[in-house]
């Protein structure tokens, strides 16, 4: 049987998992020859593994990798959706509670909006989470200042061209109620470009003043309040990601210790 089709999983993906480097940090890791598997050396990340398998990093036993986790965040508006900020600006990672282990949000909220956040410990979660073709609908509570009527929001939900030749996908728009100078929208798309919604709206002339994530496919922002974390069921985001049941290890590789999440400068 060759590598490619030997059962388990690449040896990169194991690696990341465990929280050694991201994937393609793996790979160089292991193009370095600092990756041991059952006492062999190797060179290659073509290799699949089993949790049989004995993988030592510079020599150290791997540790067992976490199982996949997903949380709700609550992003408060005034922070920064990375990991670091070139401005210096207060990022996400900077509010989290420490005891959080290292995480990865799910797409991102720019600075002036706020509610939901997804994040999870593992990589290929967040891949799958923010694949186009996963088709997720995201909802959000949008605030506008001016009049719109339907005929003003009509274009938004065929679909808009920016001058820039940006395409962005119909949307689904419902006028909730005028509050004054401004009006209330709840919005509801399934891709998630940079700004879409503040960028759209300005193309029929309308402004956002406020913008809070309420939903991401079945993951609802609820009551959970501003800074607030919560981490989903491990139940739930099986049933809801298709993962598979988690499987005691029976190699020996040691528990991982839970990790502090600190921000990167």
């Amino acid at each position: 049987m060759s590598n490619d089709t030997k059962p388990g999983a690449r040896i990169a993906k194991v690696l990341a998992r465990a929280g050694i480097a991201s994937r393609r940090g793996a790979e160089e890791i292991i193009t370095a020859g600092r990756v041991a598997v059952n006492g062999k050396v190797i060179d290659s990340p073509a290799l699949n593994v089993t949790e049989a398998d004995r993988i030592t990093v510079d020599g150290k036993p791997l540790a067992a990798p976490e199982p996949e986790r997903l949380w709700l965040y609550h992003k408060p508006i005034g922070l920064v959706t990375t990991d670091r900020d070139e401005k210096d600006r207060k990022t996400i990672y900077d509010a989290l509670p420490e005891d959080l282990p290292r995480v990865m949000s799910v797409g991102r909220l720019d600075i002036n909006s706020e509610g939901l956040l997804l994040l999870t410990n593992d990589g290929g979660v967040k891949r799958k989470l923010e694949l186009p073709s996963t088709g997720w609908m995201r909802r959000y509570r949008v605030r506008i200042n001016g009049r719109p009527t339907d005929a003003t929001l009509e274009p938004l939900r065929r679909g808009v061209t920016l001058e820039d030749g940006e395409r962005f996908q119909p949307m689904q728009i419902t006028l909730d109620r005028q509050q004054g100078a401004n009006a209330w929208l709840t919005v509801g798309l399934r891709e998630g470009k940079n700004r879409e919604i503040r960028r759209a709206m300005e193309s029929v002339g309308l402004v956002v003043n406020r913008l809070i994530r309420v939903s991401y496919g079945p993951f609802q922002l609820g009551d959970l309040k501003p800074g607030a974390v919560e981490e989903v069921r491990r139940r739930i985001v099986r049933d809801q990601l298709g993962l598979e049941p988690e499987v005691k290890p029976t190699g020996t590789a040691t528990k991982a210790r839970p990790q502090r999440r600190r921000p990167r400068r």
